[in-house]
Parts: C-alpha cells; structure tokens; sequence
C-alpha cells in the first residue's frame, strides 16, 4: 500500500507511537544513510561489531530510554533528517573509541573530518566558530585559542608562544573548553543539511549548511570595556550626529569614523573592546599598534603609564594628518590594564581640543 512522505512532527508521533513502518522507514533509514556515511570515513564494514544493525540498535536503545525526546530538542531551522544522523554520528564516534585503544579519544578534527570540508562548508564552519566567541562564557585567552586553533589553523605550540603560555597549557585549555562549550555549541548550531538524494556509491562532497542565526543575534551587541569581567550589553541606535563624548557602547560606526581601543604589542585582540573591534570594525589579529580597517589601536598592556604615552602621541599626530577622520576615543587602559581614568585622561590633553577627536566622559 502507497503510503505518502511524512512530515517531520508526524514522523516523530510514528517513532513515539511505536509505527513499525515509520520507524523502518525513517528511523533505519536515516541512519542508513549516516552508516553510508561515516563508513566511508572510517571503515565501518571492516570492523568487528560496527555493522550498521549493532550501531542503529545501540541508537534506538538510547531514544527509546528517552521517548525519543532527544529528537525534539533540534534547532528550529534543523531538519529532523539532520538532527537524527548528527546523532548518529557520535554513537559512531564512542563505538570507535571502545573499538581502537590504539585510536585514542576521537578529537575535535576527527569529529569535524566526518564530513567534507570544502570551500563553502569551511566558511560556514567559521562562521559557526565565531558565533560561538561571541555568544559563549569565554576570557579573551579562551577566544584567541579557539580562533587560532579552528579558523586560523595554528598549532598549540605556536599558540603557546603567541601568548605567553606552556604548549601543555594550552592544550589543556582547549580540552576544557571543548568538552564543556565547543562540542556541545556545534552540537546544537552546526546543521549538516542531510535532505539530499544519496546513493550507495555515495557523493564525494556532502552539502552542508549552518542553521540561521537567531533574529535577536543579527543585531551588534558589542562590549567596549576592556574589562573581561564586565559584562554588559546595549544596542546603540545608528548614530544622527557626532556627539563631544563617546557613547559607552558602540554598535555602529560611520564610514568615516574610526573606533579607538586599548591593546596589547602582540595585538592578541581576545577580549573587551580590543575584541569588539576586531569582530566588527576591521582590528587585525597580530597587530597591536595603529590604523587597521576602522579602527586604531593603542597599546596599554606593556607596563607603567609612561609607556603608553608615546603611542598616545602618536595617535593625536595621526588624527591631526586626517582631519577627514572622526576618531571614537574608548576608555582604552582603564579595564583589564588596571589603569584609572584619572591616569590615563591626562595623557589625551591635546586631543581634547582637535575637532575630530571624541573622548570619553570626564576625558
């Protein structure tokens, strides 16, 4: 008897209901397609107990423990096909670490190489990266790691070296945060778009895409206290016209004004408004001192007052040279450097009276 294609809530009432028929179909067949799959990364066929029926059967255990809830809990913007197969994917993932004690834990790379990078798919997966740097509980060091380790594509040691930390030290971060917030983030945002015609032969590239970040996500909510401690958010409506202080928090920046921030020599950009400008306003990774994209950095974090002061004149040097400019002045050196504004404000005397240099409050 024909019977016609199921949606995916209906699909979820037969896995509850116990429909022998949707579950063949859907369930088994899904994780048909998944074995297919990941056979082909990891030779699933060759390997004692890892034929699909042990694997689906450990799968379908595990749902029905739960009625299936784990099901319910996708991304609204996942499909149930995807959702289903990324679970899949991980009882693939643990039967292999009992398989191989040679195999070691399966890493992050391992669980990303189930599928083919290609161009696009990677520039989905560092968007996905991003999104996590904003919107996780992470210090600037644990922003740099990830951004260094997963986008830029550097090794621990050469991490270590770029921040002051033991190469075991960085590895051991990055196994806590990827225990505790990287997996579990791609978990639920990274959608392997899985509702495509697949054969037994199976296509070399996969079609991948990410889920839409929320509505509430598209809007800037930038921290521009160089604190990491402090953490608050606003949305700043688009500026109508230049103010004589700069606003607390900048979301929006005209083509001709440049945002000011605190920095370090290494130009680690990881945290408060050195983050912020690297995120949205063109700060380049590895450069800590001047103009870059629309913004300019002044280093802060080498040491006493008096060695930020050479960086400040040449600031107001350089804002002289482009009256074209509008210069956003962030209360740069007076969060994470542990400066005060009654330090650091003197220091931008000249500057207060250059028409377009904006300082903040009380500067």
């Amino acid at each position: 008897m024909f019977r016609q294609e199921l949606s995916d809530e209906e699909i979820l009432d037969g896995f509850r209901t116990g429909d022998g028929y949707v579950i063949h179909k859907y369930f088994y067949g899904y994780c048909r397609d998944g074995y297919n799959l990941f056979d082909k990364r990891y030779q699933l066929r060759s390997k004692e107990n890892l034929d699909f029926m042990s694997l689906a059967h450990q799968y379908v255990i595990y749902l029905l423990e739960y009625n299936w809830k784990p099901l319910e809990d996708r991304s609204p913007n996942m499909s149930l096909k995807t959702w289903l197969i990324n679970g899949f994917r991980y009882i693939v993932l643990d039967a292999l670490k009992w398989h191989h004690k040679e195999y070691g834990s399966i890493t992050f790379q391992d669980y990303l190489q189930t599928f083919s990078m290609s161009d696009d798919l990677r520039l989905k997966f560092n968007k996905t990266v991003e999104e996590l740097c904003d919107n996780a509980p992470l210090n600037r060091y644990d922003r740099i790691i990830i951004n260094m380790l997963l986008i830029q594509g550097f090794k621990g040691k050469d991490i270590a070296a770029q921040i002051g930390m033991t190469p075991s030290a960085v590895s051991q971060r990055y196994k806590k945060l990827k225990n505790k917030i990287i997996v579990p983030f791609f978990r639920k945002n990274f959608d392997m778009d899985m509702d495509i015609e697949m054969d037994m032969d199976m296509p070399e590239v996969m079609k991948s895409s990410v889920a839409d970040i929320a509505e509430c996500l598209q809007t800037d909510f930038l921290l521009l206290s160089d604190d990491d401690n402090t953490c608050k958010f606003s949305i700043s409506e688009p500026k109508k016209e230049i103010k004589r202080t700069t606003s607390e928090y900048i979301s929006y920046l005209e083509p001709n004004e440049i945002f000011v921030f605190g920095s370090n020599l290494k130009g680690l950009h990881g945290g408060g408004a050195a983050y912020a400008a690297y995120r949205r306003f063109g700060a380049i990774m590895g450069q800590g001192v001047g103009l870059q994209g629309q913004s300019y950095a002044i280093p802060t974090m080498q040491g006493g007052v008096n060695t930020i002061i050479p960086y400040v004149e040449d600031f107001i040097s350089f804002a002289r040279e482009h009256p074209d400019l509008t210069f956003l002045v962030t209360r740069l050196g007076c969060g994470m450097a542990g400066f005060t504004d009654r330090e650091i404000s003197p220091l931008f005397h000249d500057a207060a009276s250059l028409p377009n240099v904006v300082l903040p409050y009380g500067w």
